[in-house]
């Protein structure tokens, strides 16, 4: 039997896979930065289960290089998604292969170099990501975790999404979704994600609220967590005091919590900024929710910078990353901490294995 998927009036015809094995894609991200380097070093001295197979998307002579200059295994590549069963690791590139799961589009390959960057990494890196969704959606990936990219350089490459967050959205066409980073004990929802401080209080919407509540809810019920209260966290210092600082938490923020108590969500709020991470620590909540990025990922990172998780929520497929950017600055160095890409491999495994809140039957 076999598999059609349809990519930009392409059809491509997949095997139908063997269902004990799980695939994960991993991407390159920007070929400038540290992503070749964290996800060879992630894959190869970390030991993971039997079933995984690891199928590294992006320019494999670049992965190539990587590996020589860690000393480490050169991965196979493979000419077409069908053949990865046979390795632990693979290499495929979607420019040099035949299959239309590529989406079809060409990169302007140059003399890519570590910690260098611009239009042509970037629009590298929006191939390897559309490939990977695409595989994804076709059912031959059982999830996707994704290396850092620049995002000046996805826009000059054309791009007109701010990040990973909303261009898997567009591809998956999902309506909805969220941004949750992870670390030790705290998973933190964003209400609001990459906009200037300025305009935080306008994005703030009862509806963009409702939305990054109800989602931390069906995350923790994801993750396999026991059922704690979702925190939210005021706005504004000391949660607005009554009005005096500022009144978003009295028109927006308690109006949405009053309404979902109703439904039957459990949520502890308002909860000032500078409280509710102490209090998370100590596992009071199965979630929070912060209203700005900033405000939700500053503690998180501070506490769990080489371990955290980014877990796209809302997608029908999983999507996780590191917490952390490109490092221009230690590119191809051998220096960079792998630790939250390995955190992130592990995190889309364990989910891969269960139901997705978000994808349709």
């Amino acid at each position: 039997m076999v598999l059609k998927l349809q990519v930009k009036n392409k059809v491509a015809i997949l095997p139908l896979f063997m269902k004990n094995i799980m695939r994960l894609a991993i991407t390159m991200g920007d070929p400038g930065g540290i992503g070749p380097e964290i996800a060879l070093k992630a894959i190869c001295r970390s030991s993971w289960p039997d079933p995984a197979r690891f199928i590294l998307i992006g320019d494999a002579n670049t992965w190539g290089r990587c590996a020589r200059k860690l000393k480490l295994p050169r991965p196979c590549e493979c000419k077409n998604i069908g053949e990865t069963d046979n390795n632990k690791v693979s290499v495929w590139d979607p420019e040099a292969s035949s299959s239309a799961i590529s989406a079809g589009a060409k990169t302007a390959r140059k003399n890519w170099r570590a910690g260098r960057t611009g239009k042509s990494e970037g629009a590298a890196s929006l191939l390897w990501i559309r490939a990977a969704a695409a595989g994804c959606l076709a059912g031959a990936f059982d999830g996707m975790v994704t290396s850092p990219i620049c995002k000046s350089s996805i826009q000059a490459a054309g791009c007109g999404f701010p990040g990973h967050t909303e261009y898997l959205a567009h591809l998956a066409s999902a309506r909805k979704v969220g941004m949750m980073l992870m670390g030790g004990p705290l998973r933190v929802i964003l209400a609001t994600r990459h906009v200037p401080i300025k305009l935080v209080p306008r994005m703030l919407t009862r509806g963009a609220l409702i939305e990054a509540i109800e989602m931390a809810s069906l995350a923790v019920k994801w993750l396999g967590l026991p059922q704690k209260p979702i925190g939210v966290c005021g706005l504004n210092p000391h949660a607005g005091d009554n009005g005096m600082l500022g009144a978003e938490e009295k028109t927006i923020i308690a109006p949405v919590i009053g309404q979902l108590r109703k439904r039957g969500l459990e949520i502890d709020g308002i909860i000032p900024g500078d409280v509710i991470f102490h209090q998370a620590l100590e596992n009071k909540f199965g979630a929070i929710v912060a209203m700005y990025h900033d405000q939700g990922l500053g503690p998180l990172k501070m506490l769990f910078f080489d371990r955290g998780v980014n877990l796209t929520l809302g997608l029908p497929f999983v999507r996780t990353s590191p917490d952390h950017g490109t490092a221009f600055d230690i590119a191809g160095k051998g220096i960079a901490s792998s630790e939250s890409m390995a955190e992130a491999i592990k995190l889309a495994i364990k989910l891969a294995r269960r139901p997705n809140p978000w994808k349709q039957a």
